[in-house]
């Protein structure tokens, strides 16, 4: 049997999606409904507090970097696990990129794609019946979605509340819930978002917390009434993973340091094989001598750097390795395999010194979006000429590129300029680029 779902998703970033999501997950699982959570974008946070929320794993749907057949995999997959799919949106229900129909990035394709309606979660503060103009535009605007109601957030008081009511009944949505300001169910933040779940302090009791406020404020018979079919489309059987495993027995740095990596890459090495074998850089152990390739995620190695650069046993065997197997380095991993990385105090740190690149997080300058990147050389991710999807999301800045080749060229969905990216040295590769999903080659 295939579970029913719904999207949550918001008309802006900032709305409050993440905390009434995990707050809707919690309250759901705690009434014992098997629910699984997934996550619009190339978002490596909040998959992990959703995998909290409910007890059951958690992924991505990206409509601009992944294949219809690995979107149906994955949606799929967590429909037939479940009793319920409750999924986030990301940033405004149809911000987008550039790209034919249904492949944009937008939250909204998920929702066209899969059939779940959405709910929308609008921020009241500083309006009344205006919301319900900002609820109208979004029903009007992609006639491929249905909004099934909308949850209030940011309620100021009972009199705010009928007021945002009384705009909503006039253009016949139904609101499911009222939030009120509480500034405690906000949970923390840094520069890439969400504190991550396994730091987040009390993480289960905030959860709890979130769905308590949630049963109080909204109803909760009405959003699994607001549930809809799952309708995917009929997909073959493809052993092929998203990415290339690159090896048989794949050595991970997994910590706090190093932790950004995708659940579908791993479930398709797994499924292709592939032994994952985690090791910890922040502990001070070396990449496993039984592995044949290395692969270092991105993450916050910025906040750790000097943890890093004092991890002797680390450094020492991740060069051993890399003289005879394959190393990649995604984001910060890429970091740390350049010479130096220089803290938010303006400290430079030495790093592994595998490729000649320098960053620094001390002049913080955000990079974000879309890319897809052409392979230059033969390596771990295919053959010269194999083309990916990702993303690049960072704050760090390349001091010195150094003389190594780069790893690929790059372009974005805006027409940008195939520019050099990364670097390579002997088996070692490295970038600021995060690979989704193979895009076939050049």
């Amino acid at each position: 049997m295939t579970a029913r779902g719904l999207l949550i998703a918001a008309p802006r970033s900032g709305s409050g999606k993440t905390t009434i999501t995990l707050g809707l997950q919690r309250a759901l699982a705690r009434r014992g409904l098997t629910v699984r959570g997934l996550k619009c974008g190339p978002d490596y946070i909040d998959p992990a507090f959703h995998a909290a929320a409910t007890g059951a794993p958690s992924a991505n749907l990206d409509s601009y970097a992944m294949p219809n057949g690995l979107l149906a995999h994955i949606a799929r997959d967590a429909a037939q696990a479940s009793d319920i799919v409750v999924a986030e949106g990301s940033m405004g229900l149809f911000d987008a990129v550039p790209g034919p129909e249904g492949h944009t990035g937008a939250s909204a394709d998920i929702a066209a794609s899969t059939g779940w309606p959405v709910l929308l979660v609008i921020d009241v503060s500083g309006q009344a019946q205006s919301a319900a103009a900002v609820a109208l535009g979004c029903r009007a605007y992609d006639p491929r979605i249905r909004i099934a109601g909308v949850i209030l957030n940011k309620v100021a008081s009972a009199r705010h509340e009928r007021l945002v009511r009384q705009g909503m009944e006039r253009i016949g949505l139904p609101v499911l819930g009222a939030l009120p300001r509480e500034a405690s169910l906000i949970l923390p933040e840094r520069h890439l978002g969400l504190v991550q779940a396994g730091e987040t302090t009390d993480l289960h009791a905030r959860l709890d917390a979130l769905a308590e406020a949630v049963v109080a404020a909204i109803d909760l018979d009405a959003v699994i009434a607001a549930a809809g079919e799952t309708r995917l489309p009929a997909i073959a059987d493809d052993d092929t993973p998203p990415l290339p495993a690159p090896g048989r027995r794949i050595a991970i740095a997994r910590d706090a340091a190093f932790s950004f990596v995708y659940p579908h890459v791993e479930a398709g090495w797994r499924a292709a094989g592939a032994e994952i074998m985690p090791f910890s850089p922040l502990k001070d152990e070396a990449p496993p001598e039984d592995s044949d390739a290395c692969w270092l995620p991105g993450g916050y190695p910025e906040l750790h750097a000097g943890t890093i650069a004092a991890a002797s046993r680390f450094l020492a065997g991740l060069r051993s390795f890399a003289e005879t197997r394959p190393v990649h380095g995604e984001c910060g991993g890429y970091m740390v395999l350049g010479r130096s990385l220089t803290d938010t105090d303006g400290v430079s740190h030495a790093m592994a010194g595998l490729l000649s690149v320098e960053t620094s997080f001390a002049k913080r300058k955000m990079n974000l979006g879309y890319r897809r990147a052409v392979l230059l050389a033969d390596g771990p991710l295919g053959p010269t000429g194999t083309a990916l999807t990702g993303h690049e999301f960072h704050y760090a800045s390349v001091v010195t590129q150094g003389d190594d080749p780069p790893f690929a060229m790059v372009t974005d969905p805006h027409g940008s300029a195939p520019a050099p990216a990364g670097g390579r040295r002997g088996l070692v590769t490295g970038s600021f680029f995060h690979a989704i999903a193979m895009a076939g080659t050049s």
